[in-house]
């Protein structure tokens, strides 16, 4: 696993640590955050594609896997001080029913979504409140928040990361350290349905066939940015974003 520590923050620039930072959402935040003046260390299981976004933005990067608790050992060290924590990492994988469930998937699912996230947290918080102005950010989902057919495993893994987000808001009442979830809804990602669909590039296409405009990457980072750059004593609970076209998890408006 390859580590890039060149870019340590000066004590006025403020300090994000982004998981899952090699593709989509997590990368794009990285890239908002930096021209925001973030000093970021960018996380994520591939060193190579990491070295890349390192080499574009100037960021600093630690190939690591949130779902080792060596790994997220070292990524405490490599974070330093640190002010916000993205959580971001996660996934989806397969779309059987319940009843054809693939139980390693949801192993998976659960794992890195709920495990990773909380693994982390809880590593990197004593940090989050030595800073004296944390941020606890969660990139959930709508199917967080709902449920569709064949998406058993995958809702049920964002209904437990939501309940994270909901119950460290309650945890942390009365300390400095803000906790914001994120939901996106559907969002055209380079990997994201390939992924799931187990590399099928035809029916991660039909995913987004049709809809105008799906999000972007890059339209989650600027919300994740925005919610950032509030004054700290200002909580963004919860963001629901969706495109224009999507009413709601199960409805969405397709040109053809």
């Amino acid at each position: 696993m390859t580590t890039t520590n060149q870019h340590a923050p000066s004590p006025d620039r403020l300090r994000a640590v982004v998981t899952g930072a090699s593709t989509g959402i997590g990368a794009a935040a990285a890239r908002h955050l930096v021209a925001a003046g973030w000093s970021v260390l960018a996380v994520a299981r591939r060193g190579d594609r990491l070295e890349a976004l390192a080499a574009e933005i100037g960021c600093d990067v630690l190939a690591a896997d949130i779902t080792s608790d060596d790994d997220v050992a070292r990524i405490v060290e490599a974070a330093g001080t640190v002010h916000t924590l993205i959580n971001n990492a996660g996934g989806a994988r397969g779309t059987e029913t319940i009843a054809n469930a693939d139980l390693e998937n949801w192993s998976w699912m659960y794992d890195v979504n709920v495990l990773g996230t909380v693994r982390l947290t809880k590593a990197l918080l004593p940090a989050l409140r030595a800073s004296g102005r944390g941020d606890v950010v969660v990139v959930t989902s709508v199917a967080g928040h709902g449920t569709y057919e064949g998406g058993g495993g995958y809702a049920a893994a964002k209904h437990a990361e939501r309940v994270i987000a909901q119950t460290l808001r309650l945890e942390l009442n009365g300390e400095p350290i803000r906790v914001i979830e994120i939901v996106p809804g559907l969002v055209h990602t380079e990997e994201f349905s390939l992924r799931r669909l187990g590399g099928d590039q035809a029916a991660a296409d039909a995913v987004y066939s049709g809809v105008p405009n799906p999000l972007s990457a890059d339209d989650v980072a600027e919300c994740i940015t925005w919610t950032l750059s509030r004054p700290h004593h200002v909580n963004i609970d919860q963001l629901v974003v969706k495109p224009l076209a999507q009413a709601a998890i199960h409805k969405m408006h397709r040109t053809s």
